[in-house]
């Protein structure tokens, strides 16, 4: 399997708080990787580590066969990223915020304005940044990450602040991304419904732990084992069978999906209430 982004055990402490707890990750190469976890689970502070923003406490990774710390300029280089809430100066305007991170990065002039086009924003350019709204703020730190395409994109949770329209319109440039120029895309959420109609497979993380590491097929086969199934079909002796005789991995639907992993996560608190009890 020809894994782009490999972590090994990777950790994050801070003093006696584990941020992130052993994680270990297998992204493949041209492939939508959808990191899942409640808020506070540890996901940006994975990203953070992949970028270098942060030092892992334990563990290592790496990315398109660069070993992290020894080729972090190189990692770099290759990677394009929107963490949290991008930041820009107030007073210049979108354009102008993107020409410097094009300028550092040593690109062509050219993809300031393709990038622009890329979220949507062409015709807002020439608008100071402090004039955007959250969503165009949400979109031009999208477009930052896309400056020069590169192979790479680490986005987290970058639909925030959108209104369903955009949602709409970034979920599908997001999903055109990997065809469009081979790109590599690891995109966190808090949401399984969300990230189900992007990414071709995805880890669960909570308190830092990751829960699950898999295809969307081989989720929805667990919640069908798991008894998370439509209610349109029943149980039988051979496993789960639809009312209409096809497979129930065809008959899971988002809310199924979404109500086992909200299921994985009370089940893990409860497991982590119950060893602090002892």
């Amino acid at each position: 399997m020809d894994y782009i982004i490999k972590t090994e055990q990777l950790t994050k402490k801070y003093k006696s708080f584990v941020a992130v707890n052993n994680v270990s990750l297998n992204i493949q190469k041209g492939s939508i990787y959808g990191f899942l976890g409640p808020n506070g689970a540890g996901k940006s502070t994975t990203m953070k580590m992949l970028l270098g923003l942060t030092a892992p406490t334990e563990g290592s990774f790496t990315i398109d066969g660069k070993q992290f710390p020894n080729d972090r300029l190189s990692i770099l280089k290759e990677v394009g990223s929107f963490i949290e809430s991008p930041s820009f100066y107030a007073n210049l305007t979108g354009k102008e915020n993107l020409d410097i991170i094009r300028r550092i990065l040593g690109l062509p002039e050219s993809c300031v304005a393709d990038a622009l086009e890329l979220v949507g924003l062409s015709e807002f350019g020439g608008r100071l940044a402090k004039k955007y709204s959250l969503g165009m703020k949400q979109r031009l730190g999208l477009a930052g990450a896309l400056l020069g395409r590169p192979p790479i994109l680490i986005l987290d949770e970058p639909t925030n602040g959108l209104d369903p329209s955009g949602i709409h319109e970034i979920r599908n440039l997001i999903k055109s991304l990997p065809s469009l120029y081979d790109c590599t895309v690891l995109i966190s959420s808090h949401m399984l419904s969300e990230i189900e109609l992007m990414a071709d497979d995805i880890g669960i993380l909570n308190h830092g732990c990751l829960l699950f590491e898999g295809s969307l097929d081989e989720l929805r086969q667990n919640a069908m084992q798991a008894g998370y199934a439509s209610q349109n079909g029943f149980a039988s002796q051979n496993g789960f069978v639809s009312q209409s005789g096809f497979d129930a991995d065809q008959k899971i639907s988002t809310a199924n999906l979404e109500e086992m992993f909200l299921s994985m996560i009370d089940q893990d608190n409860a497991d982590r209430k119950q060893r602090a009890m002892l």
